[in-house]
């Protein structure tokens, strides 16, 4: 993946005062944070805490009714196509096709991002060797390992070189090398390619040391900053600092 162009905006994604309900249940009040360029951010929350939804916004699923999001400056009300164009997403659920082989399922996502076959192929073979998996090119997915299946998700998640990548519980139900391996492959990418990454999760333990933190509860955004920062309450235990804030609110 080529790095980011040095003139593009430095906020890959900026979500400001957005607010969603689903009848009468609110489920997110007045969220704003920043992803930078570089960053990986890790919007920790416990389940039930708005996350899904959040990302539902941000990737067009929902329709905003109240606040704004922007992806490299692209408005995603005014300017959708853009603003979509620009962002990659791995969902909680997995979404590859059993029945096609990985190749077929990477070329198809390449497809509808408008890419023809002969650029599609270099970036589909660059993304699979990253993630070790191009020897499996011409397996089917079915055949593949949980693990197996997520590294060919994320690599799908890159093939148009997006700037901002949206990962929902990448990890749910994947044994700890696969969780090992994604996490620091992603995070590896922040610090080589520019791409800003925004990894939802309630597990504590993937809040790498780099990483910078929006806690998210009960739809509401309760501290956004470095781990370190975040940390430094509770004598540099995220762990205890997000039970502290958690426990505040809910007091």
């Amino acid at each position: 993946m080529s790095s980011l162009a040095p003139d593009m905006p430095e906020a890959a994604l900026a979500v400001s005062h957005l607010s969603h309900s689903f009848g009468a249940r609110a489920v997110l009040r007045d969220v704003s944070f920043t992803v930078h360029r570089g960053d990986f951010t890790v919007l920790l929350g416990l389940n039930g805490a708005g996350k899904t939804t959040l990302f539902a916004l941000i990737t067009r699923l929902y329709h905003s009714r109240s606040g704004d999001i922007s992806v490299l400056g692209h408005d995603m009300k005014r300017d959708p196509l853009s603003a979509l164009a620009r962002l990659g997403v791995v969902f909680q659920q997995q979404t590859l096709d059993l029945d096609l082989t990985v190749r077929q399922n990477l070329r198809y996502q390449a497809s509808l991002h408008g890419m023809t076959r002969a650029n599609a192929d270099p970036r589909i073979t660059e993304e699979l060797s990253r993630v070790g998996l191009l020897e499996r090119l011409d397996d089917r997915v079915r055949n593949l390992s949980g693990g197996q299946r997520r590294r060919v998700e994320l690599a799908r998640s890159l093939l148009h070189a997006p700037s901002l990548l949206l990962l929902d519980e990448p990890t749910v139900g994947l044994d700890i090398e696969s969780r090992r391996f994604l996490r620091a492959h992603v995070s590896q990418l922040c610090q080589t390619t520019g791409l800003g990454v925004l990894w939802a999760t309630h597990l504590i333990d993937e809040v790498v040391p780099e990483a910078r933190v929006i806690v998210l509860h009960r739809g509401q955004v309760l501290a956004e900053g470095p781990r370190a920062s975040i940390a430094a309450a509770q004598q540099g235990d995220i762990g205890a600092a997000f039970a502290a804030l958690t426990q505040d609110q809910a007091a």
